[in-house]
């Protein structure tokens, strides 16, 4: 190579992600942003000219997953001391200048609200520490989505932050108040995406449903905003991901009625299914009322596929209140569930409550994962014989075999030589795997 050919080789930058989908959706935002400093995407980090850790503070122990990461770009670092550190997302926000004390090889520390300042934060036209929750909104700041051809599905944030503050969760802290974006823009990103290839959008939200803005009319709900999405020519496919229950209106559920682009399944949080350890936890919704919202659903939409997410142990769960949670499970019969055993998040209000001992706990949650998994084994089980729509996203594991999602959200894997990436096509099931199912092409 050439020294001209060198010194405008593009820089590399490696983007590894913790956690949740929103922050999948980040990481491509990041990148996005990064372009215009010279920076491209890689997949290996022992070439990277910057290494950028988006962080999740959801999951259990996330800040000393990220302080062994850091610690393990040391040797990387003094081999390469240009090679520039980035921290981002909720654990930035929650620990701040803490990473940068701890561990001072990191040159950037920047906030989930923050990150469009990443290029001015390089040029050092910003703090290497950017934590605070702006006035301006970030998605006005960010480049237009890169024209280039994409993956058949994707995701796209409609939402951002929560105002509900459950007394075992960060985000409210880490994400600032719930802020919906704007009609026009929302459209014009899935458009943007459905031109270059997008047949399936995932809306992401902390509290997706919570989502409402003015549009055509008046003021839109979050079922009107789908029903708009739905009008675009090429969007087969539309889901979103996370819910609260007191935010099901009756718009979105009649959306799941009406509209055939909107996917059977839906992830619908209720954590407990004990009306004493809900309240404990600021829910603001029983037992009962989730399980009437659910019958609501199933009506509109008979053949739903519910998914869910529990916390095992909350600080004062009885056997009782266990009880209760494992008969609304059997109620109402989820398709798969997420489910964790309490662990305490600082500055959260039930942080310094006394915990559940940590055996009875692992019981605990050794029993409700097991009903979860016969659950799930029969919701699998179900789709034998049935002809669904998958989506083609990636080659399989043999030769000649495709692996895509169902509309049901199950990964299916089928043998398909002539197909390509982006196909929707029918497929019957044919056999259910722990956590797949396998079909065959129809036609």
């Amino acid at each position: 190579m050439t020294q001209d050919a060198s010194a405008t080789a593009a820089k590399k930058l490696f983007i590894k992600t913790y956690g949740c989908q929103m922050n999948v959706y980040d990481s491509q935002r990041m990148a996005e942003a990064m372009a215009s400093e010279g920076y491209e995407l890689t997949e290996d980090q022992s070439q990277a000219d910057m290494v950028l850790l988006n962080t999740c503070h959801i999951r259990e122990k996330a800040a000393e997953k990220l302080y062994s990461d850091l610690g393990r770009l040391k040797p990387l670092k003094a081999e390469r001391p240009d090679l520039k550190i980035g921290v981002a997302g909720c654990v930035a926000q929650a620990e701040g200048e803490e990473i940068v004390r701890r561990m001072p090889l990191v040159d950037l520390v920047v906030g989930p609200q923050t990150y469009h300042r990443l290029p001015a934060m390089l040029r050092g036209e910003a703090p290497a520490i950017l934590t605070e929750f702006p006035p301006e909104d970030k998605f006005d700041h960010l480049p237009e989505r890169r024209a280039t051809r994409r993956a058949p599905a994707a995701f796209l944030t409609v939402q951002e932050g929560c105002d509900k503050f459950c007394a075992f969760c960060v985000v409210p802290y880490t994400r600032g108040a719930e802020v919906s974006r704007p009609v026009d823009r929302i459209l014009r990103e899935a458009r943007d995406l459905v031109a270059r290839g997008v047949r399936e959008i995932t809306l992401l939200g902390q509290n997706v449903n919570g989502w409402h803005g003015e549009g055509e009319g008046g003021e839109w709900g979050f079922g009107r905003l789908i029903r708009a999405l739905a009008e675009i020519d090429g969007l087969d496919r539309i889901r979103y991901t996370t819910s609260h229950p007191n935010d099901m209106a009756d718009d979105l559920i009649e959306a799941h009625r009406d509209i055939p682009q909107l996917m059977p399944y839906l992830h619908l949080p209720v954590q407990s299914g004990s009306d004493r350890i809900l309240k404990a936890m600021n829910r603001k919704h029983t037992a009962d009322q989730y399980l009437r919202l659910i019958d609501r659903i199933k009506t509109a939409r008979p053949d739903i596929l519910l998914t869910s997410d529990f916390i095992v142990g909350f600080p004062g769960e009885t056997d009782q209140d266990h009880a209760d949670t494992l008969r609304l499970i059997e109620q109402v019969g989820f398709g798969t569930a997420f489910s964790f055993k309490y662990s305490p998040r600082p500055g959260t209000p039930a942080y310094d409550r006394p915990e559940v001992d940590g055996a009875v706990a692992d019981a605990r949650l050794q029993e409700l994962q097991a009903l979860l998994n016969r659950q799930q084994k029969a919701a699998q089980q179900s789709m034998l014989g049935r002809t669904l729509g998958v989506l083609f996203e990636k080659p399989g594991r043999e030769p000649g075999q495709m692996v895509g999602k169902s509309d049901y959200l199950h990964s299916v894997f089928v043998e398909a030589p002539e197909a390509q990436i982006g196909d929707l096509v029918q497929v019957r099931i044919v056999e259910s795997a722990p956590n797949s199912l396998r079909g065959e092409l129809v036609g």
